[in-house]
């Protein structure tokens, strides 16, 4: 990956978690990875535990940023979640997975940002 879109994807999670804390969430971990995946950003609404796919463009030539959260990507998604809540205990726990969509301008400068909840489809 190069150093450009890391940085991208970097100030894209930053952004997330301001939103997020901004609306009343509770950033408890970010960039969980096991073997089969990672979680960008792990939260709590309430009681429930988000797990937040973030997906950061600078263009939508290929379609808005959380369009690439496939069926593929939902399984991946859904099966790292498992393994957090495994990981921590946390087996009885009410849960979600949900994405953030942003766009931004190549200098940085934010053109919209999209919360969307409960997208993986069970």
């Amino acid at each position: 990956m190069s150093r450009e879109r890391q940085d991208l994807g970097q100030l894209g999670e930053k952004l997330a978690c301001d939103f997020l804390r901004k609306n009343g969430y509770q950033i408890i971990d970010q960039n969980y990875r096991t073997r089969g995946g990672e979680i960008d950003i792990v939260a709590k609404d309430c009681e429930m535990i988000v797990f937040v796919e973030v997906k950061t463009r600078v263009s939508t030539a290929f379609g808005y940023p959380e369009e690439a959260i496939d069926g593929r990507k939902q399984h991946k998604l859904a099966m790292t979640a498992e393994c957090y809540l495994s990981s921590h205990n946390l087996y009885d726990s009410d849960y979600r997975i949900d994405a953030v969509g942003i766009e931004m301008e190549r200098d940085g400068r934010l053109i919209d940002l999209r919360h969307e909840k409960d997208v993986v489809g069970w």
